[in-house]
């Protein structure tokens, strides 16, 4: 189908609150009579630029009731003994605008959101966990195709030192900041695995797509069901969730269970994406601008199929999730079970700037095809299902009960599509296409 190029536009530089998109943006306000070479070197540079984005795109074209003319002035005016007190100055300015997720990324923060939106990284390819038990940093499973798997590492496996840093005490993060790395450079880690002596494992990083569906089928009775699980609306997602509802299909499921919990969003193309894979017609998104200008996102005949489906959020289910959930409701494409979700009903685009940081803007607000505003309110699920601490706490230290009948939201979802499974199948127990 056609776009119109405005809504092309739109679509690659959008994203939902919380992620970004990286877009080479021009600036068109006039720049205060400086020597350019003088300018261009300095971090004022930087500070214009980010201005003036903001003075073009931000949402609000009050600016929160700031001078932001005169925001611009006390940046230019500014004398930075460093990149990070001119970055420290931007920072201030941006607060005044009251909107969190209108801010300023410096090149690591804005290369770490960059990676996560691409889908990918580079490093060996293994998920860790320090395992609450012996609170050594514990590998919980090697990324499919990547250096570790080839290498044999294993889930279980321990990370005793990273070349030859030792990782007791080392949190998560801290490792995960040692392992990634340039493509093709080496890295050393010594493996604990039960009956062996540590022993060094030299690898070479790679770039590696990260896995943001996971799917697997669930005998539930007579039925059997599609349970799919969405952590990130990140660029390859669309093409994982269409492998994941295909390989399903193959295997005769009955009815399908797609888990957002948790999902913080991600980017807007993915999520119209992968509504309109189970929306065959309808609305997904209308978007309105601080002009008022308002774009629609409709699906597109391309549904994967018409089984049934639920959908399962909760308070961190936001942006992207809210909006794949509000259109498959909206619909009636699906029941929601779960608990409220977060409410982030503003749009995003993230720009780069010149010395490699980048700015997150919000340019839009979003409404459910109903036309609701989600913000700080979230959408109601149609089966409202909490769970207890002592659940959360049993899921969280046993991931492979998650999306199971031990799960209390699974259960319920899986009881709610009972009586449409048994509709779509036929006497000798196939399912009508």
């Amino acid at each position: 189908m056609t776009q119109p190029p405005s809504l092309v536009r739109f679509l690659q530089a959008a994203f939902f609150s919380g992620a970004i998109t990286t877009t080479a943006a021009l600036m068109s306000s006039p720049f205060i009579p400086v020597a350019q070479a003088a300018f261009q070197d300095s971090p004022k540079a930087v500070l214009d630029e980010a201005w003036q984005i903001v003075n073009r795109d931000y949402v609000d074209g009050s600016f929160n009731q700031v001078d932001w003319q005169s925001a611009r002035q006390e940046l230019l005016k500014g004398s930075y003994t460093s990149t990070q007190s001119a970055y420290t100055a931007l920072r201030q300015q941006l607060e005044r605008l009251g909107d969190p997720y209108t801010r300023f990324m410096d090149p690591r923060q804005y290369q770490s959101l960059t990676n996560q939106t691409s889908g990918e990284l580079s490093g060996v390819g293994i998920r860790l966990q320090v395992d609450p038990a012996t609170q050594i940093l514990t590998v919980v499973s090697p990324l499919e195709n990547s250096p570790a798997s080839t290498a044999g590492i294993k889930t279980g496996d321990q990370i005793v030192a990273i070349d030859g840093k030792t990782t007791a005490g080392m949190t998560v993060e801290d490792a995960s900041k040692l392992i990634q790395g340039e493509a093709g450079t080496p890295i050393t880690l010594k493996i604990g695995r039960e009956g062996k002596t540590p022993f060094d494992l030299p690898l070479v990083r790679a770039r590696i797509e990260v896995p943001n569906v996971h799917s697997s089928v669930r005998q539930e009775g007579n039925a059997k069901v599609g349970y799919i699980r969405l952590t990130e609306f990140s660029s390859h997602a669309p093409d994982q969730m269409r492998r994941a509802i295909q390989g399903l299909l193959d295997q005769n499921v009955n009815a399908f269970v797609l888990d957002l919990r948790g999902n913080p969003g991600g980017l807007l193309s993915a999520s119209v994406e992968i509504s309109r894979m189970w929306i065959d017609n309808g609305k997904i998104v209308q978007t309105i601008d601080r002009e008022g200008d308002s774009q629609d996102i409709a699906a597109n005949h391309t549904a994967l199929t018409p089984l049934p489906l639920a959908v399962l959020v909760d308070g961190n289910s936001a942006s992207s999730s809210e909006i794949l959930t509000g259109a498959l409701l909206d619909n009636r494409r699906a029941v929601v079970v779960g608990t409220q979700t977060f409410g982030k009903a503003l749009v995003q685009s993230v720009h780069p700037l010149s010395d490699g940081s980048g700015l997150a803007v919000t340019i839009a607000h979003y409404y459910t095809p109903n036309g609701t505003d989600i913000s700080h309110r979230g959408i109601t699920p149609t089966i409202e299902v909490g769970l207890t601490e002592q659940q959360q706490q049993t899921l969280s230290g046993n991931q492979t009960l998650i999306g199971t009948n031990a799960d209390p939201q699974y259960a319920k979802a899986v009881n709610a599509l009972r009586s449409t499974v048994a509709i779509n199948q036929t006497p000798s127990g196939t399912v009508r296409q």
